[in-house]
């Protein structure tokens, strides 16, 4: 049988054209073959399930730089306690700045938006907002640390112009480590106002609220108006004196001069997320958007603009994150996960988030004993489906495949709750999505509702939001019939939870630390989350309770039935 796989350098553009047209043609002949004006009533629609195998494989420290995303915070599940933290460089919006004379700041504030969708809007313009991806309402401690770890852009050790990874580990490698003192450096205070303006140290704490933030200020009536609407996220004011040391000290000096000498200055901030009272929620945040920001409120003394010796006005000095960031996963896990049977398979399969775990799929038992055809039970399926040559060339089709599904069942005495609404199936030798994946051309707008045709939702009880999971049903008819009319190899698959489907359209995986296989990555989107679930997998015995929700493959297929 031919090996064909798929060209990594070939564009998603010109795959998808490609897969379309090829499935056209391809239609039109097995629809020729079976079904024509003389026989359209002479054939039937069969069900039929094939086992395949399935187990899990264990992940080691994956890639978090690059993400877009990043996430902050504690979660907690059947496997145990995930906490997540991240560093992040800093990227003011300008350099060489001239901040003036007899400068006083007013407030440093830290701001990072949750993603939110507004739900109403009263007659006061009072905004109700939903969040969108934030696991949880207890809060977390946030420490605030200045970075002195140097993050490189570039491998030292690498090829030339080679990316430097970093891991979930504090790693940049199984060998060197970043270590804590170096990012936590300084720490820095949040602190609040009276109301004679004294600056006063509080606890560090973030609360996880849906409420948006309301700003006001004096009109030239002395009366109070709203000035600003902003969205619910992380919103604190911070201790004025680092950033008086760090930034307005330094006006005029080469520090401030250039990114390069900025990024070596002042090497970034780590945001390190607590517990409190044991417990927390987990943010998944956009640290990289504009509205993600440090900004210093400052007053200056401008007497060249009247006849005032101590008139001011006010400015902002504006400082951004990126562009490179970093997060770090502590997994305190009370399930440990660990690598599966990959001969037999598994009776369950472990899937998580993160550092955590995916699981391998081998469809009709993967190619087991090539040199002996018979006992190939994919070549076995093959013969019965379609016609070939000798040399193992498509010729034409015994039965039509009409409808081809991967369901796997949620056990849900292992599974606590919070298990994740999406799962993703893909190649996982070649690194891309399913030619399914590419034909589900449903919304993309909103993540919940894309490729739902092919990685179908977790089916819950009574169809509630909550409800307990049952099962997920995802749909691989064309991966099939690329099977079986255009050859293609019968590849292992992988499935991992799913934050995000549609940041796999662009074939965005990470690289796992691992010493067997330097190669091996994982999906994007599944590395954002957090979240786990446990399925039933292959190897069931007859006799358990659970053995009618063992994994299978079912397809629906037309023959002729003379």
């Amino acid at each position: 049988m031919k090996k064909n796989k798929f060209a990594l350098h070939i564009t998603a553009f010109g795959f998808i054209i490609l897969s379309f047209i090829a499935c056209d043609k391809d239609f039109a002949t097995l629809e020729s073959d079976i079904i024509n004006d003389g026989n359209a009533t002479s054939f039937d629609i069969v069900s039929e399930q094939f086992d395949i195998i399935s187990y899990t494989q264990a992940l080691g420290p994956v890639q978090t730089n690059g993400l877009g995303l990043n996430t902050l915070g504690i979660y907690d599940d059947a496997y145990g306690r995930t906490t997540s933290s991240f560093v992040t460089q800093v990227n003011p919006i300008s350099y060489n700045p001239v901040f003036g004379e007899g400068v006083q700041i007013d407030s440093v504030v830290l701001r990072i938006p949750f993603f939110s969708t507004v739900e109403e809007i009263d007659d006061d313009e009072n905004i109700t907002y939903s969040l969108d991806s934030v696991i949880g309402r207890e809060s977390i401690r946030l420490r605030l640390f200045e970075n002195n770890y140097f993050i490189r852009d570039f491998n030292p050790d690498g090829e030339f112009s080679e990316s430097q990874d970093y891991f979930s580990n504090k790693s940049t490698s199984e060998t060197e480590t970043i270590s804590d003192a170096a990012l936590e450096g300084e720490e820095l205070g949040f602190v609040e106002y009276d109301d004679d303006g004294n600056m006063i140290p509080i606890d560090n704490i973030i609360d996880i609220s849906e409420e948006g933030y309301i700003l006001t200020e004096l009109n030239e009536d002395g009366e109070t108006e709203v000035s600003q609407r902003q969205t619910p996220g992380i919103r604190v004011k911070l201790d004025t004196t680092f950033w008086r040391n760090k930034i307005i000290d330094k006006e005029g000096e080469a520090v401030l001069s250039s990114q390069n000498n900025f990024a070596d200055y002042f090497r970034g901030l780590y945001f390190k997320a607590e517990p409190v009272d044991d417990d927390g929620s987990f943010l998944i945040l956009n640290v990289g958007a504009q509205t993600s920001n440090i900004i210093i409120y400052y007053t200056r003394l401008t007497p060249s603009t009247t006849d005032d010796e101590d008139a001011t006005d006010q400015a902002v000095y504006q400082i951004g994150f990126g562009p490179n960031r970093i997060n770090f996963m502590d997994n305190n896990f009370t399930t440990p996960i660990s690598n599966g049977d990959e001969v037999n398979g598994d009776s369950r399969i472990y899937l998580k988030g993160g550092e955590g775990a995916l699981a391998r799929i081998k469809l009709f038992n993967g190619d087991d004993i090539d040199d002996i055809p018979e006992m190939n039970v994919f070549e076995t399926f093959k013969n019965t489906f379609v016609e070939t040559d000798e040399d193992g060339n498509f010729v034409k089709s015994k039965r039509i495949i009409n409808e081809a599904n991967l369901v796997f069942y949620v056990d849900q005495d292992m599974v606590q709750d919070g298990e994740p609404n999406r799962i993703y199936l893909y190649d996982i030798e070649n690194k891309t999505p399913l030619f399914d994946y590419f034909a589900d051309l449903g919304s993309s707008s909103l993540p919940s509702f894309s490729k739902i045709n092919h990685l179908g939702p977790l089916q819950r009880v009574g169809d509630e939001q909550n409800g307990s999971g049952i099962k997920y049903k995802l749909k691989i008819t064309e991966h099939i019939n690329d099977l079986l009319i255009r050859d293609s190899t019968n590849v292992d698959l992988g499935l991992a939870v799913s934050i995000n489907v549609n940041l796999e359209e662009s074939f965005a995986q990470r690289r796992v630390q691992n010493a067997d296989d330097s190669d091996f990555t994982t999906p994007i989107s599944s590395i954002i989350t957090p979240r786990g679930t446990i399925l039933f997998g292959n190897n069931i015995p007859s006799n358990d309770i659970n053995a009618d929700k063992k994994v299978y493959l079912e397809i629906y297929y037309t023959e002729p039935n003379n």
